[in-house]
């Protein structure tokens, strides 16, 4: 139960005196006077530093020690047995004794700090919140736990989380630290070593969970800041919107980026494709590049001919990519030729009358005179076999042989015809069927290529995270397992929010290949962003579309009823921005209508999340969230994708607060429970 705050709730007994907020502020300071004793060190270490990696050390260490300004203690736990526990950002410690100042929030220590509940409060008497405003206290709230009241189920400080989930949006996702529920809780601290899955629906705060786990990931894990981590997103305007979340719990090493920016030699000038293309396709048109056929070549005014087929077997035996395969091939290939040439330069040459025209034997080997000679001039002969053929080439000769062949331009043009070098630009055009340009979804078919030909070049990562990975291609998959050896990975995502026909219903179908069944789900059941009003507006659509799911339960109300409205476009989508007043509102339209509300509204096309008001695609809004979601022409959503069904239930589910809808013809049958507002 609450037991004492500031501003308003009383705790038993009274309300908080100024004089906690003064001990409080106190030690708060004390905190800050310690990080800045922290950052000077860093300061002069990163001053005098020479090397390049201790000059990254301490520049790193500098970033994460600016990062946790804002916030830097936040809680407080008053156990049982009389003990204190400060909660932050964090960990510092005493000089003097390495006395525990300041608990680091992943530290095991600090979990009951997420998870007590006065059913059971696991040995904590008191859990305080500490809100700070820059480097002062400005509020604190106590929650006794005494075990007498209460259920296992209970939000935990629900008044501070209703409080955050009520506010203002920003146009940027702020970490959650401070306000981790134990179902989230439970997935953050998941150590499990493979593949996790977290599935939940609109608003359980599955992406935020996701990084704050990569946050204790590398808290526990410290060999993992070696490895690189990577986060990958749907866009790049979803990366800006969780620009800020890693950084702010003292992260600053993650690299962040999309499917297509894996790749940033890859240009994007095409919209994208829903062009299935498969492994076996790629590797199919690699293999049909390599001809058999005989392979003849001039070299030294001589006519050289040699079936490679011998050579095409071994290269391919070696399983080497293709583009490493060809040297074995070409190998293979000059072997062959310079023994030919050889065996010409080691032939006794006859007369027209049979007899050898240097006087020797005819067969080669050497005569009683050869061997009086070979004496005379000091070389050795076996006594066994004096009359064994003698050659006249040795390995090192063959071995020059062999690279001038190779130095000759018709012998290299030979090879080539029969087993090219290949760039992963020209097979993948020729497996998608267009030569020029590149979409997002080509991205994945080049990289396979790539990774066909042996031209990898790419970084790999000890742990990845990928957002909205429902959306993600068989071919995104085998591009993601590449850079992940490991396969330490957190994968986020809602299977109901798949809008793709390339993306999956299954992650045992996506997974299963890469890891089989290494793999394990954990479900987010709790949706605290999204309205009770919105969801029941929600309700029909999902049901009809999705029987087998149950949608996560939320746990707030604001009171705002969603509405739709039948009128022209886009006037009554200006119409009803202009009634905007407060907060951040997103006009979320099919594509066929984005540049034309784009004008009407007078707003950027590249949209600013930070502006009051923006107009997105559906594809565009996933992941992200505003004060108020206006949606335009939802029948035109719902059939401008196969899955159109899922970009509308993305749509809707984006409200933090209202939900208006405007649609210029017959409301769709899903919607249609939804209360109508007059013009």
């Amino acid at each position: 139960m609450w037991t004492g705050t500031l501003g308003g709730r009383h705790a038993e007994g009274g309300g908080l005196s100024s004089t906690e907020i003064d001990n409080e502020q106190q030690y708060v300071a004390t905190l800050y006077d310690q990080l800045d004793a922290l950052r000077a060190q860093a300061a002069d270490r990163l001053a005098v530093a020479v090397e390049p990696d201790v000059k990254a050390f301490w520049q790193g260490e500098s970033a994460r020690l600016a990062a946790v300004e804002d916030g830097l203690c936040f809680g407080r736990l008053d156990l049982v047995d009389g003990r204190r526990a400060y909660i932050g950002r964090l960990g510092l410690f005493r000089d003097e004794d390495d006395e525990p100042l300041l608990v680091d929030w992943r530290a095991p220590a600090a979990r009951p700090y997420y998870v007590a509940t006065a059913a059971e409060p696991g040995g904590v008497r008191r859990r305080r919140r500490i809100t700070t405003r820059g480097r002062t206290v400005v509020a604190l709230d106590d929650e006794l736990l005494d075990g007498d009241a209460g259920d296992p189920g209970d939000l935990v400080g629900e008044a501070a989380l209703l409080a955050e989930l009520g506010a203002e949006r920003t146009g940027r996702m702020h970490d959650i630290v401070t306000t981790l529920q134990a179902e989230q809780d439970r997935v953050v601290r998941d150590d499990h070593p493979g593949v996790l899955v977290v599935q939940g629906g609109p608003g359980t705060g599955k992406t935020a969970v996701a990084l704050h786990r990569l946050a204790c990931l590398l808290y526990t894990r410290t060999q993992l800041r070696g490895r690189g981590v990577l986060v990958v997103g749907p866009s790049t305007i979803f990366l800006d919107y969780i620009g800020q979340v890693l950084p702010g719990l003292g992260e600053n090493s993650v690299v962040t980026t999309t499917i297509a920016g894996m790749r940033p030699d890859a240009v994007i000038t095409r919209a994208g494709t829903t062009e299935t293309v498969t492994p076996e396709q790629v590797a199919a048109a690699v293999r049909a590049r390599v001809r058999r056929r005989e392979l003849e070549v001039e070299f030294e005014e001589q006519r050289l001919v040699v079936d490679p087929g011998a050579a095409i077997t071994a290269a391919r035996a070696a399983g080497l990519p293709h583009n490493a395969a060809r040297l074995v091939f070409q190998r293979h290939v000059l072997d062959a030729l310079a023994r030919e040439l050889a065996d010409r330069m080691e032939r006794v040459v006859l007369t027209e009358s049979g007899e050898a025209l240097d006087g020797g034997s005819t067969d080669g080997t050497l005569g009683a005179a050869d061997l009086r000679a070979l004496e005379a001039a000091g070389v050795i002969i076996d006594p066994d076999q004096p009359q064994a053929p003698r050659t006249v080439l040795d390995e090192a000769d063959k071995a020059s042989l062999r690279d001038a062949l190779l130095a000759d331009p018709g012998v290299t043009d030979a090879l080539d015809e029969v087993w090219p070098h290949l760039r992963a630009e020209d097979v993948a055009a020729e497996v998608l069927g267009w030569p020029d340009g590149w979409s997002e979804a080509d991205v994945p078919v080049l990289d396979e290529a790539a990774a066909v030909l042996g031209d990898g070049g790419f970084p790999t990562y000890g742990h990845v995270v990928v957002d909205e990975a429902q959306e993600l291609s068989p071919m995104a998959w085998r591009m993601l397992m590449r850079r992940c050896p490991t396969r330490s990975m957190t994968i986020v995502g809602d299977l109901a929010q798949t809008s793709t026909t390339a993306g999956t219903t299954s992650w045992a179908d996506v997974l299963g290949p890469h890891v089989e069944d290494r793999w394990r789900l954990a479900q987010l059941t709790v949706n605290y962003r999204t309205p009770t009003e919105v969801m029941a507006a929600a309700a029909k659509l999902f049901a009809a579309h999705h029987p087998g799911l149950t949608p996560a339960r939320s746990v707030r109300s604001t009171g705002h009823q969603p509405w739709r409205l039948e009128g022209p476009l886009p006037s009554s989508i200006v119409a009803a921005v202009a009634e905007h007043t407060t907060g951040r509102l997103a006009v979320i339209t099919p594509r066929a209508h984005h540049a034309t509300l784009v004008a009407a509204l007078g707003v950027a096309a590249e949209p600013d999340l930070t502006a009051p008001v923006v107009v997105l695609t559906p594809a565009q809004a996933k992941g992200l969230e505003f004060d108020v979601v206006l949606i335009a022409d939802p029948a035109r959503i719902l059939t401008e994708n196969p899955l159109g069904h899922n970009d509308l239930y993305v749509a809707m589910t984006r409200a933090t607060q209202r939900l208006g809808i405007v649609h210029p013809g017959p409301v769709p049958d899903v919607l249609a429970d939804v209360r109508q507002r007059e013009s």
